[in-house]
This record gives structure tokens, sequence and C-alpha cells, in this order.
């Protein structure tokens, strides 16, 4: 059996629809190639092919239309990586090439992101040329009416050469009927009829448009490429108790960097000392700073606050978090949408039935009813011009990039353009409870007194938690931390299996643990008991404080919902979406915690019980998405429609689901369907301005009122507009 294998390239000098087509369709007729994925606006092309695919000619034949190319080679990790913060897919691209090889596009479309201003590339020279002799052209005729139409011509081949030029070589590799011969026939059609000034000014028209094109298109190229220069150039690296600068790509995982006030952090690492506020805002939108110390998680492109910090990097420059959602944006912009797939397909068609009309409209009237055949010709070359699908063609894919964009600058990962209009139709989704609903650590949620106060009861119980790594004990640490209390010594600890532990603090011992061990060493009251049972009813873990003999306090801990854990299950609901936990988690617990959110409980579920009732929701007509975190949530997340992974989860859940919310707030999942919904709005204003505009034209051509200037302006106008239309989907996502 034949080993697939995949090639990335970055391409250069694709700016439009129609250059992806030709590019898709050449590459596709090669020997061995299986499939060809190409995004616009991210300049890349994915390649599956056999291992005795030829990717140097695949590299010629993209280069014979007129574009620039080069392979995306994934660099490896100088060291193992340990900790996997990012969460994300796959290898992280290497940082595109700053030049491309193979010198200046041929194709017209030259003006791209990083390429300085529009005038510098050919396109723009090529643009400029054209308008110059355009002006030379009308100048000419004025003080030389003898010679007015040979200037015209002259000007029209200025810019027409070129454009006919890539005509021919998209025809030979399997394009006829592009946008570029369209406008080649339509240009020699018009010479033959004597309508050289219109011809000429056609030509620059078309050619302005082009450029705004590649403006538009490098706008929404921009807006994810600017993510990437979050991260610093450089690091300070400390090495040998010395600190000296170097290339942020150049850190390896365990390496130490400093950190000073005010910086961006270079790499993706953990703190191993200083505490500050650090700034997340330019990754996940974060609005408010967050504080971190020691053994916290930081991400590279981050700004640091007011304090000195040393960082052990876990990940280098290739895998960071930044990176990865680049490379997954990328990717997830040549996964092709079902609209998209759908225009693409009709496009096919469409094309050469405007040729075709085009050519009845120029001729029929003539032959049967002795029309005058300039007059039709004229319009039938027109019409040629407003069918043109750019518009069309980009309608969906200019869309999808922007929102796919605009998500990843907030934390909303999706996989492509399928999962981002799917998100939109959801009428289901289930949740995990711990780490989805709920933080994923317990709290402590009640102090109660009995022979001593609240704080002392803490006080007494941190002294004897010191130490513990349990995540019961962590949190009675925390809570001790937050609430400002000096915890003592405590000697002759030790540890007794299952029932708790216990010392001697301030010359007195105490012990601490389940209600059923401290019973057998005080007695416990009636009262005293309701209370705990009244916890243990709310989903709350007690442990029972007993100093001497002296019943002295209770602590109550829980898994508490995510701060906006109510919001976002409400944002669900409004959007008309049904919502059901789903949990392993034991049905007391659940069913208070789900009281707490108002959401519907299933619990004590294993994993393959959680697939099963994404089935089920999926037989009884739903659309269903599942977001969970562990391991345990896999199956589900495959199983369900639209898989959601929450920040933080495992790497099973994250590679497994189809999309990822990085802050790990729920209403980001709500966010994600607004997102999905206004996009699908967003591309039938597309498609309805590119036919409507099209539509317009096509009825004032033939009854005589437009002719080859709108056009031309029908076309290209319709795909700036639509263009810029989907650019506004970069407005951040609230």
């Amino acid at each position: 059996m034949t080993t697939s294998l995949q090639t990335r390239f970055r391409i250069g000098g694709m700016d439009c629809a129609s250059c992806a087509a030709k590019i898709n369709t050449a590459v596709l007729r090669m020997p061995k190639v299986e499939e060809v994925s190409v995004s616009v606006t991210g300049g890349t092309m994915t390649v599956k092919h056999s291992a005795g695919a030829d990717v140097a000619e695949i590299e010629k034949k993209v280069s014979s239309l007129g574009f620039t190319i080069a392979p995306i080679v994934a660099k490896r990790a100088a060291k193992v990586q340990e900790h996997n913060h990012a969460g994300l897919l796959g290898d992280a691209p290497a940082p595109a090439p700053k030049e491309w090889e193979g010198g200046e596009a041929l194709h017209g479309h030259a003006h791209g992101p990083g390429e300085g201003p529009w005038w510098r590339g050919r396109k723009g020279r090529l643009t400029l040329s054209a308008g110059a002799a355009l002006v030379v052209a009308y100048g000419v005729g004025h003080l030389f009416p003898q010679i007015e139409t040979y200037a015209f011509v002259i000007a029209m081949f200025v810019g027409l050469i070129p454009i006919a030029r890539r005509a021919i070589m998209a025809a030979f590799a399997g394009t006829p009927f592009s946008i570029e011969m369209l406008m080649t026939i339509a240009a020699v059609g018009a010479l033959i009829i004597n309508a050289t000034e219109e011809a000429a000014a056609v030509v620059f028209l078309f050619l302005v448009g082009e450029l705004l094109e590649g403006v538009a298109a490098g706008k929404a190229r921009d807006s994810i490429k600017a993510l990437a220069a979050l991260v610093p150039k450089t690091a300070l690296l400390e090495e040998n108790d010395k600190i000296r600068e170097v290339p942020a790509d150049s850190l390896a995982v365990g390496s130490i960097i400093l950190v000073r006030p005010g910086d961006r952090i270079s790499a993706d690492g953990v703190i191993v000392s200083g505490e500050c506020a650090i700034d997340e805002a330019p990754v996940t939108g974060e609005s408010v700073p967050v504080q971190k110390g020691v053994d916290a998680t930081v991400f590279a492109g981050t700004v640091n606050g007011d304090a000195a910090l040393r960082v052990e990097v876990t990940a280098t420059a290739e895998d960071n978090t930044i990176a990865r959602v680049v490379k997954l944006v990328e990717e997830a912009q040549e996964s092709k949408a079902p609209t998209e797939r759908f225009i693409d397909r009709f496009s096919k068609y469409y094309t050469p039935g405007v040729v075709a009309v085009a050519a009845l409209v120029a001729v029929l009237p003539p032959i049967m009813v002795g029309a005058s055949w300039s007059e039709w010709g004229y319009k039938g070359l027109a019409i040629l011009l407003i069918g043109c699908p750019c518009a069309l063609v980009i309608s969906t894919p200019a869309a999808i990039a922007a929102s796919l964009s605009a998500g990843a600058r907030k934390g909303l990962l999706m996989k492509g353009g399928a999962v981002l209009e799917g998100l939109g139709k959801l009428t289901a989704v289930a949740l995990d409870k711990t780490g989805t609903l709920t933080e994923g650590k317990p709290k402590v949620t009640d102090l109660v007194p009995f022979g001593k106060s609240g704080p002392e009861t803490l006080r007494l119980a941190a002294a004897l938690e010191v130490g513990s790594s349990h995540p019961l004990a962590l949190a009675i640490l925390a809570k001790a931390e937050e609430d400002g209390i000096e915890i003592p010594a405590a000697s002759h600890s030790k540890a007794l299996g299952g029932k708790g532990v216990t010392a001697v603090i301030d010359g007195e011992e105490v012990f601490f643990g389940s209600p059923k061990a401290a019973a057998e060493r005080t007695s416990i009251g009636m009262a005293h008991s309701r209370m705990i049972t009244a916890l243990n009813d709310e989903g709350k873990t007690v442990s029972v404080l007993v100093a001497g003999s002296t019943l002295a306090g209770a602590i109550a801990m829980r898994d508490e919902p995510r701060p906006d854990a109510v919001a976002g299950l409400k944002a669900l609901a409004g959007a008309g979406i049904r919502t059901v936990m789903l949990t392993g988690d034991n049905k007391r617990t659940a069913t208070a915690i789900g009281a707490q959110l108002g959401i519907e409980v299933r619990a004590e579920l294993m994993p393959e019980d959680k697939q099963r009732i994404v089935g089920d929701l999926k037989k009884e007509g739903f659309v269903v998405g599942k977001v969970g975190d562990g391991i345990n949530d896999a199956p589900a997340l495959a199983a369900a429609d639209i898989g959601i992974a929450m920040g933080g989860g495992t790497d099973v859940a994250l590679e497994t689901a189809d999309a990822a919310v990085l802050h790990g707030r729920v209403g980001d999942v709500a966010r994600m369907v607004e997102l999905s919904k206004r996009t699908m709005r967003n591309i039938f204003q597309n498609i309805g301005m590119a036919l409507g505009l099209k539509a317009v034209f096509l009825v004032t051509t033939i009854i005589g009122v437009t002719g080859l200037w709108p056009a031309i302006l029908a076309d290209t106008g319709a795909t700036v507009l639509v263009t810029m239309n989907a650019l506004r989907l970069l407005r951040p996502v609230r």
C-alpha cells in the first residue's frame, strides 16, 4: 500500500480566488498528486501526494503560473518538550521565509504583506505604467487626432500583454476560463470593433481592481501575522550566572530567561522566581492582567508587569502557543466550508455559462433580426466582463478567513471553515463538569465554627496540611494565604490512611480528617451532624478538626463553577440551544452544581456513556456540540457534530476536538456560536452583493444603458466590496 505524504508551501502573489483556482487545478493534474488545498488569505498550499511525487516539479509548475513558492519546513525542537501548555495540533511551522526564491512573480498579484508599499510591487508598477500610458494616449489623441487610435492600442497593450500571458499559461495548466482569459477576449474584441479607447481604459481599470484585491487580501493576511509578530526577537538568557541577549528562536527547552518589568515574554514557560501581574490580552484577549507567581504558566508575547521574572522555557519558538495558533489558523483556512465547496462547484459551470451567454448575445440578434454586429458584439463583450466570477468565488473564503483570524486573536480556535459554519447550526451542547463548567480544583466554601472560630479552625488545619500536594490540602493552604493567616509550626505530623492527619500544634494534639474518623475521637452532636450532612448534600466535601478532645470546627470544600458559567449557559439558552451536563462525578455533587447553574444533569457516567448520550441526542434530531477537557471526554468529542476542547485540557481532548477555547471560559462557547452566525450572515451578504451587482449591470448592458467601463467596475468593484465587507469580521469578538 502506498503511503501518502503531505507537503505545505508558502505561495507569493496569490490574492484572489481565481489565483487559488488556477494553482489548485494545475497541481491536481500533476502525477502522483492526490489532493490540493489552497488558502488565499493564508497564502499557503497543502499538497497530499504519494512518495514518488516530484516536489520540485510542483514548485516549477506553480512558478510557471506566475507565483512564487517556497516549502514550509517544520523545525524540530532542540529537546523533548516536557510540558505542552499550548495544547494545539501538530508540529509548528518554521517561520515564513523573509524572501521568496525565484525572483518576482509573473502573476499580476504581486502586492502582499511584508513586500513594501503597493507601488513597489510588480503589479503596482504595471498598474502605474498602464495608467501613465492611458494618460499619454489621451494627450496624444487630443494633440494629434489622426493617430489617436494607435495611441490607445499601444496603451492597451502595455497592460494587456502580461494579462494575456498569464491567461495562456493558465489555459495550458487546465484553466481555460480564467478571469485573465475573459479580460483578454474582451479587450481584443473591443479592439476589433474599434472601441480602442474603452479597451485601454478597461484594461487599466482591471489592473486597478486586481491591485485593490491584493491590498484587501493583505489586510486579512496581516491580521494573523500580527499575532506572530507579538513574540520578541531576542531574549535574556541566564547561563553560568551570567545574563546575555540571544535570539528568541535559539532558546531550548529547559533554558532559564530573565524577563524585565514591562518586557514581552519571549517564550512559553513556567515562572521559577518572581511574582507580578501578566497582561495576557495580546494573546488570549483577557482584559484584566493575571497575577502569577512561581510554577505558573506564562505565554510568549504576553507582557510582564512591574517585577522581574525568571522563567524556565517549556517550548521552542516553533512550538510556542502563538506559533501553534498561527499554524492552526493557516491550516483551517485551507479547509473549505460546505458553502465554499458549493460555490466552487457552481463557479466551474458558471464561468463557461457566462462565455456561452455572451457569445449568444453577440451573435443571435444580428443573425435572427439583422441587428448591428458592432452594437451586439460590444454588448457581448460587456457581459463577458460582468460575468467574471471573482467576487462570487471570494465571497465565502474571505469571510471565513477573517472570522478564523478574529477568533484566534481571542482564543477561539476552529479547525476550518466547515467547523466555523457548523457551530452556528448547533441546537444542543453537552458539557463536562470538572474542568469545563467548574474550575477543576476544589476551593474552600465554608468555615464552620464549633468549639473554635472559623479563622482559628483554618489556621490549625493549614498547619497540618503544610507540605501536602493533595488537592484538598492545597485548597486549604490557598484559603489561608488569601485570608492572610499566619500558619503555626506543627510537629510529630502523621498521616492516617483513609482517615486524616494528626500533629502537635502549640503543645496540643490536633486531628483533621473525615467526619467518621473525627467521631472516633470525640462526640459529634446531632446539630453538628445535620450541618455536615447539609453541606454534603450541596456536593461539598467536609473535613472536621478536633483539637485535643474538643470538636473545634469543620471546613467544606467543593470544585466551584467557573465565574462565567451561569452567564455562559444563559447565553447558549438565549441562542435556543439545549444544554446538558455530562459527568463521571457522583450524582449528589453533580446535582448540586447543576442546580446552581440551572442545567440538566447526567451523572456517574463512563466515557462510553457520554458517547452514547451524544449519539442519542443526535438521533433525536439535535445538532450536538460537546465541550470537555479530559481523556474521558475524547470519545464523546469525536462522536459529536462539533467537539470543543476547553483550555488547559489534555492533549488527547485537544487533538480529538474540532475547536478549542483557550481561555477556559464557558461564555466563549456562545461567542463561537455567535461568530459562526455572524460569519454566515456576512457570506450571504457577500453572495447577494456579488450576484446583485452582476444582475443589475447585465440588464442595463442589454438595454444599452451601460457598456465596457461599468462592466469591469461591476466585477472588480464587487470583488473589492465583498472583500472589505468580509474584513468587518476582523472586529473584536465580544
